[in-house]
């Protein structure tokens, strides 16, 4: 996993919290794969909140550009 300032760190949490930024959008911008976000995430988090965090993306549509329908945080090349 490449190494994250801590401004982008805060991003990437942010972002990985919200339910219509894709795990796609993740890495257009910051290069991180799904995998290394929910590892940047259980490292960055406590566990409690890692879990909720992980409860609430299982499975989440919107948080895959493919099933995704959400066009609002989208770049253009997931178009």
């Amino acid at each position: 996993m490449r190494v994250i300032d801590s401004a982008d760190l805060d991003r990437v949490i942010e972002m990985a919290w919200e339910d219509r930024t894709t795990f796609e959008a993740i890495e257009y911008q910051f290069g991180l794969k799904e995998q290394e976000v929910i590892q940047l995430m259980r490292q960055a988090m406590k566990p409690s909140s890692f879990k909720m965090w992980r409860k609430r993306v299982s499975g989440r549509k919107t948080k895959h550009g493919a099933t995704s329908s959400a066009d609002r945080f989208r770049a253009s090349c997931h178009k």
